[in-house]
C-alpha cells in the first residue's frame, strides 16, 4: 500500500513507489481528448509534429486542461512529441493560482517498457503541482532504476487491474478530473476498460490515408459490442474543425428493428 513515499517495492526495485490496493478511494472523472483527421488517424508518418487542431481547438483544449488537474500522456506520445504539458493562456494560470490551485497541472505519463527520457520536457518546465508521476509495471520499474528519481515519482503496479489501480492512485492524490491525451494505446485502454467519463472527439478536415499512421483506437472489446451506442452531449464548430463531445460511459443499446 503506498502512503506517498518512495518506498522499496517487490522483486527488489529500489526507491520505487509500489502500489498494492486500489478499493476505497473515490476515482477522478477522465475526459478523453483527441484530435483526428476524417479517415480517423491521429498523427502522420512524416517526422515532423502534425497538427490536426486549429487556434480555436487548441484554446478549447487549453480550457479543459485549466478545468483538470492531471493530464495523463503515454510514452510514445512523450517519446515523439516530446510535449510540454502546460497551460497556454497566462489568465487561466492567473485563474488557477487565484482558486488555490497549481498554475498548471499534475503531468502524468505509463510506460510499461520503462524507456523513457528523463531529459523530456515533461519533466522540467511548468511542475508547480509537483514530481509528475510515472505509472508502469514491475518489470518497467526495474528498468528505470533510478534514473528518473530527481525528475518523477514512479509507480509500480502490479495489479491485473492497471488502469483502475492507476486511478485510485491519482484519487488518493486528490486528482478530481483527469484530461487523457493519448495516443492510440491509452485511449484504447480506457475506453476497454469502461473508465472513460467523457469524449472529446475533435475532426479535423485531412486525410492521411497512411495505414501506418496511427489510429485513434486500436482494435479492442469495447464494452457493450458493436451495438452499443455513446450518449451524445453536444457539437461544436470552431472554423474548419468540429469537436463532437459523448459520453462514453452510457450502457444503452440499440437493438435493430426495435
Amino acid at each position: 500500500m503506498i502512503d506517498g513515499q518512495h518506498a522499496t517495492g517487490r522483486r527488489g526495485v529500489p526507491g520505487r513507489l509500489l502500489y498494492l490496493e486500489g478499493a476505497g478511494v473515490s476515482r477522478p472523472r477522465v475526459v478523453l481528448s483527441v484530435a483526428v483527421s476524417l479517415d480517423g488517424y491521429i498523427d502522420d508518418t512524416i517526422p515532423e509534429r502534425l497538427y490536426l487542431s486549429n487556434e480555436r481547438d487548441f484554446d478549447g483544449v487549453d480550457q479543459l486542461r485549466a478545468e483538470s488537474d492531471a493530464i495523463l500522456i503515454g510514452a510514445e506520445t512523450v517519446r515523439r512529441d516530446n510535449p510540454w504539458l502546460w497551460l497556454r493562456s497566462q489568465e487561466r494560470r492567473e485563474s488557477r493560482v487565484a482558486a488555490g490551485k497549481p498554475a498548471n497541472l499534475l503531468k502524468v505519463t505509463v510506460t510499461a517498457s520503462g524507456d523513457i527520457d528523463p531529459d523530456a520536457r515533461m519533466f522540467h518546465q511548468h511542475i508547480e503541482a509537483g514530481k509528475p508521476l510515472v505509472y508502469t509495471t514491475v518489470e518497467g520499474a526495474e528498468k528505470i532504476g533510478v534514473k528518473l528519481a530527481s525528475v518523477a515519482d514512479v509507480v509500480a503496479i502490479p495489479d491485473a487491474d492497471f488502469w483502475g489501480t492507476l486511478l485510485d492512485d491519482l484519487g488518493r492524490r486528490g486528482v478530481g478530473q483527469l484530461i487523457v491525451e493519448g495516443g492510440t494505446h491509452i485511449h484504447t485502454a480506457f475506453l476497454e476498460a469502461g473508465l472513460a467519463d467523457e469524449l472529446r472527439y475533435a475532426l479535423a478536415p485531412l486525410l492521411i490515408g497512411q495505414s501506418d499512421a496511427p489510429r485513434f483506437v486500436n482494435p479492442a472489446q469495447f464494452p457493450g459490442g458493436t451495438r452499443r451506442r455513446l450518449e451524445f452531449v453536444d457539437a461544436t464548430t470552431l472554423d474548419d474543425v468540429v469537436v463532437l463531445r459523448y459520453r462514453p460511459k452510457n450502457t444503452s443499446v440499440t437493438v435493430h428493428g426495435q
